[in-house]
């Protein structure tokens, strides 16, 4: 049997399941437990059944014949999935006749064609609307304007489409304005809102962003119907504001259950401009909605129970469409944007965080589109048909559990990928989808609800917010995650290694305390767990069109730590016999990872100085201790600092004892040259040489931005730059600084600059 102690999505859990495991699954998070079981705890319980449910009169999704059912192929979690289609589909019908009447189609008049030539083709249709734009306003500041409100808006960009480009054009008369869609072309103004502040579209005057903040910490900002996004055979249609598209959404909010937001700054920015609890996130229509959908959930139940009689079968019916509700609540809040490049709805959480979003895209939860109910259950329905097509499927099993206290692991092989230490507040913006869970099937997994909102303070990240500062939300973390690791390894199967991911950006280290976060602070963690770690190998696991990889610096890579039991008589060695077994055991290592040929190695040298340390960490674990000439122990990073030497002897003998900075510039180069890289992968190679993309970058050997970093070039480098003055001068700053003033002013110059180098 597997087990993942940290299953959080379940990605590891899941594949374990799919090579034929019996699948075990725990996590403290609730939602994180629910998702468990949707993927591998109820799909097996009902493998091979026939749908209850009756086929829907006027349903074209369920793209299944007139034949019965006896012709019908239910292996697997088809029949399952088939019920989960029939049972949303009855939920979405229903949802039409309460709440219908909010979500008005648009009739294209010959008066919009008049000022619109390109709806001609759509005069007098009702056009189905998937999106509704709204800008948030606030006040103007300037006394000449007094009582007016101006919107926010980041974009008026609406299409980017070559030929099918679409965009907002402000009119302006007095104290009033409005917005009319064009086509294919562009605005005097690109936006009203930015980084450095706002604009007022009145009389052009700047709007700090001081005083937005604190108008809205007052809740003084607005809305304002900017735009309309109608769906067509031939594509997006942008139509201008209308009135009456503004009254539906003008409802009074009933808020039934809410959670007060846990502020983690830089990741709930949002709590900054007065959205300080999730109800605060949707507006009026959107709440109600959802207060809607997820009261049919019990009714839902209910007409499964009366198909079926079975209560267990009611209730996986019913998980499966509270996550469909769940999916409609990401597209749903008024933090979600509009993409005009792909012409489609970016969700709430397009990254792990809740930043301010100005001008928000509101979805019709009710239409075939992104973010609609329909969406919501047919990605439950594609899952379960796609992934349990084969018969018979393991059995899974999801739960609740504290890492650090569970029993769980007792005899089994165990794989985690653990949390990040203080990357991701994973329990603070979990609550979103929580709170609607819970509202919808408490009355089915009463412990798992118990709470009104999801359990933050056992959960193993270090959140200097809230433990009382950064020394104790370090220590927080390198005890829980140690005391989880050593559980694991005293229950897991002692036959098998286990394997733990980490996959977060190196932060730069000062020294070696807490400051010194993420790789080693990690590594620390396992060896004092009592593990040897056998293997550090790259996996490319993140997708480089990702919303966080778009133009920004993110990771390519997971590593994988290898670790096994280390032996009970282990005992001590010097500092000096590590680095002699290290001289030993590490080229016959290296040798076997490049194949054999120094130089054209099928590893890529930024995965090579990863994987490469694998070997050298295993020297180091497999001790109880490694002392310095003092009698203390050798840290973790300091290992690093050895192994990497060790490495970069063997594999560029001529370098010398070169600085860590200088170590990733030299392997760098000799994939790159000059040219641009992927930032997730200067992570990875800086990781592996014991620095980070900030620290090159702040040395002045490199640019790091927009998701690329590349090496500086001689003539880069600063004319003006005094060795004697710099904190960080790498080797390789000289070097180039060196080429740079002799190409420029000669040897007598170049030569008065080496002078001057420490």
């Amino acid at each position: 049997a597997f087990h993942d102690p940290f299953a959080g999505g379940g990605a590891i859990p899941l594949e374990a399941q799919r090579l034929g495991l019996e699948s075990y699954a725990s996590d403290l998070n609730p939602v994180a437990v629910m998702i468990n079981k949707a993927m591998i705890e109820i799909p097996p319980k009902f493998a091979g059944q026939k749908p209850v449910g009756p086929r829907p009169e006027s349903d074209n999704q369920t793209k299944k014949s007139a034949t019965s059912d006896a012709f019908e192929d239910w292996s697997g979690a088809k029949g399952l999935a088939e019920d989960v289609r029939r049972y949303g589909h009855w939920m979405r019908e229903e949802a039409f006749r309460r709440i219908g009447h909010l979500y008005p189609r648009v009739k294209v008049t010959s008066e919009m064609v008049a000022e619109r030539s390109d709806l001609k083709a759509y005069e007098g249709e009702e056009l189905t609307v998937i999106a509704w734009l709204w800008a948030r306003t606030v006040a103007t500041p300037n006394p000449a304007y007094s009582g007016a409100h101006v919107p926010l808006i980041k974009s008026l960009a609406l299409s980017t489409k070559k030929g099918r480009q679409a965009f907002l054009h402000p009119v302006v008369s007095g104290k009033e304005w409005s917005f009319k869609v064009k086509i294919n072309e562009e605005p005097e103004i690109q936006s009203t809102v930015g980084r450095n502040g706002a604009t007022c579209i009145l009389s052009g005057s700047t709007i700090p962003l001081s005083y937005v903040r604190a108008e809205a910490k007052k809740g003084n900002l607005g809305e304002r119907l900017i735009a309309i996004v109608c769906d067509t055979p031939k594509g997006r249609v942008y139509i201008s504001p209308q009135a009456d598209h503004e009254k539906p959404a003008n409802l009074k909010k009933e808020v039934s259950n809410d959670i007060k937001i846990e502020h983690w700054a830089g990741c709930t920015n949002c709590v900054v401009y007065g959205f300080d609890y999730f109800s605060k996130l949707f507006t009026a229509r959107q709440h109600n909605t959802l207060t809607s959908l997820s009261g049919l959930l019990a009714e839902a139940y209910t007409k499964i129970f009366n198909d079926s009689e079975n209560h267990e079968y009611a209730k996986a019916i019913t998980t499966y469409l509270a996550f469909a509700v769940d999916k409609v609540a990401d597209y749903s809040s008024s933090f979600c944007g509009w993409i005009p490049k792909g012409e489609t709805i970016r969700n709430t959480y397009g990254r792990q965080a809740i930043p301010m979003v100005w001008d928000f895209a509101e979805s019709n939860p009710l239409a075939l589109s992104t973010g609609s109910l329909f969406s919501g259950f047919s990605q439950a329905v594609k899952y379960l048909e796609s992934f349990y097509n084969y018969y018979p499927i393991p059995n899974g099993y999801a739960e609740q559990a504290d890492a650090a206290g569970q029993n769980i692991s007792n005899n089994k092989v165990i794989s985690s990928d653990p949390p990040y230490y203080d990357n991701v507040p994973y329990s603070n913006l979990s609550d979103f989808f929580y709170m609607w869970m819970r509202s919808g099937l408490r009355e089915h997994y009463g412990n798992l609800f118990s709470t009104i909102a999801v359990p933050k303070m056992p959960e193993i990240v270090a959140n200097q917010f809230r433990h009382g500062g950064k020394e104790e939300a370090h220590i927080f973390f390198v005890d829980g995650m140690k005391s989880a690791i050593t559980t694991m390894r005293a229950l897991g199967n002692p036959s098998f290694p286990i394997t733990l991911y980490y996959a977060f950006k190196q932060s730069e280290t000062v020294d070696d305390s807490t400051t010194s976060s993420g790789w080693d602070t990690f590594l620390t963690s396992i060896v004092e767990s009592g593990y040897t770690i056998t293997g550090t190998w790259p996996v490319r696991t993140e997708r480089s069109s990702r919303t966080m990889s778009i133009g920004m610096n993110a990771l390519a890579s997971s590593i994988v730590l290898v670790c096994k039991n280390r032996e009970v008589d282990a005992g001590e060695v010097s500092r000096r016999q590590f680095q002699r077994e290290l001289r030993d055991e590490m080229p016959d290592a290296l040798e076997a990872m490049i194949g054999g040929v120094t130089g054209q190695s099928p590893i890529a040298p930024v995965d090579l100085a990863q994987a490469a340390i694998g070997p050298g960490m295993a020297i180091y674990s497999k001790y109880e201790a490694v002392l310095n000439q003092d009698g203390t122990r050798m840290s973790v990073h300091d290992a690093l600092v050895l192994i990497n030497r060790a490495i970069t002897e063997y594999l560029s003998p001529d370098s010398g004892s070169f600085d860590a900075d200088t170590q990733f510039c030299s392997s760098w180069f000799e994939q790159y040259g000059w040219s641009h890289g992927q930032f997730g992968e200067a992570d990875t190679l800086a990781r592996a040489k014991g620095t980070s993309v900030d620290g090159v970058k702040a040395a002045g050997v490199a640019e790091s931005g927009g998701g690329k970093v590349r090496l500086l070039r001689w003539n880069d480098y600063e004319s003006d730059w005094d060795p004697t003055k710099d904190a960080r001068t790498p080797v390789w700053e000289a070097c180039h600084q060196m080429i740079r003033r002799l190409n420029n002013q000669g040897e007598s110059a170049a030569g008065e600059l080496l002078a001057k180098m420490p």
